[in-house]
């Protein structure tokens, strides 16, 4: 079950974000955060046009500003993962001053769900060292799936800027084929996320091909074996990093784990140098795979912090007709099991 919305206090007020709202948005803990702020602002308007005309789910950031009189407490931005609108994700929750602001903290949020008619679920992330913010999540139903090793890796420099040739696979990976990310590819990308993540995750997320392709934007290359028509090792573009640069997902079969070296390593200077040549590259690593952290730090990646993925399955109530099918169902099963009365004699003509 959903819960109710709590009333908002009175000195608060929520506010879908408007663009006279940005140059308010002054606060150290908003200005990192103005990319994707004015993003949403200019999406707004053709995504309410979209809105009137069909029936598609939001493809702009949802923003939420939380105001005392003028002044901007506090802003949450989620977005949906997937077509559908079944998955979503918190992408940042941030307060201008989170000393004792923990209960606004929890409205933004709070606000964030209910709003999301369609949500079955949502994902979001902490720092394991935020005790507050994690407290929060528990508080609104979600639970911890993983912990997370976030990298700052660099581009070694060693392809030109502005260059568009494909280069070749090393010669310690055999006959693997580099292809981009497009909708004949989607596919291979999407069976080879499917065989890396855990079956739990994979639900939460709901994705399909075409929820990679939108939210990658077609910034995605892969090795792929030929015999098998099979992707084995990917990195895609996931978002723009509030710190610079740009936050992307490493992904590598379970069989494959030995690309883990050249493959990734190429695959990452391939993204670097199509995304920007000398922004940094954001990617997170599961603290417990071993291999690929010492790889990672053997790449000369930056550590910056660990963060908990969290998850919140979302129950409403079903709707009358959905109750009546349900209850005809059990009445049918119930009618099986009661007492049957005897047939009664069929009469035989006289011969």
């Amino acid at each position: 079950m959903a819960a109710e919305p709590q009333p908002i206090p009175t000195s608060w007020r929520l506010e879908p974000l408007a663009g006279w709202h940005l140059p308010l948005l002054s606060d150290p803990a908003f200005v990192p955060l103005q990319p994707v702020l004015q993003r949403a602002v200019l999406l707004g308007l053709p995504e309410r046009l979209i809105h009137a005309l069909t029936a598609r789910q939001a493809i702009a950031p949802v923003v939420l500003v939380a105001f005392s009189h003028k002044d901007p407490l506090g802003l949450i931005i989620t977005r949906r993962l997937n077509r559908s609108g079944s998955c979503w994700q918190v992408q940042h929750l941030r307060l201008a001053s989170p000393a004792g602001q923990q209960d606004l903290g929890t409205t933004l949020l709070r606000e964030a769900i209910h709003r999301a008619k369609d949500a079955a679920s949502w994902i979001a992330s902490a720092s394991s060292l935020d005790s507050q913010r994690l407290a929060m999540l528990r508080e609104q139903g979600f639970q911890p799936l993983r912990t997370d090793q976030l990298w700052c890796w660099q581009a070694s420099g060693a392809t030109a800027p502005g260059s568009t040739t494909s280069p070749a696979a090393p010669s310690s990976l055999g006959e693997l084929q580099l292809r981009t990310l497009n909708p004949r590819s989607g596919a291979l990308l999407w069976l080879l996320e499917q065989a890396a993540n855990p079956a739990q995750l994979r639900q939460l997320l709901d994705r399909r091909v075409e929820d990679l392709l939108d939210q990658s934007h077609g910034k995605g290359w892969m090795w792929v074996d030929p015999s098998r028509n099979q992707a084995v090792a990917a990195v895609r573009w996931i978002g723009e990093h509030a710190g610079g640069g740009h936050d992307v997902e490493l992904t590598v079969h379970p069989g494959w784990e030995h690309l883990i070296g050249d493959g990734c390593e190429q695959l990452l200077q391939i993204a670097s140098q199509r995304l920007g040549s000398g922004e940094p590259l954001w990617l997170r690593s599961d603290v417990r795979d071993q291999g690929r952290q010492h790889w990672l730090e053997q790449q000369g990646a930056q550590q910056h912090g660990e963060r908990v993925l969290m998850a919140r399955s979302v129950w409403r109530r079903q709707e009358h007709p959905a109750q009546a099918k349900v209850g005809k169902g059990l009445e049918a099963v119930l009618g099986q099991l009661q007492p049957q009365r005897r047939p009664m004699p069929t009469p035989v003509a006289p011969r």
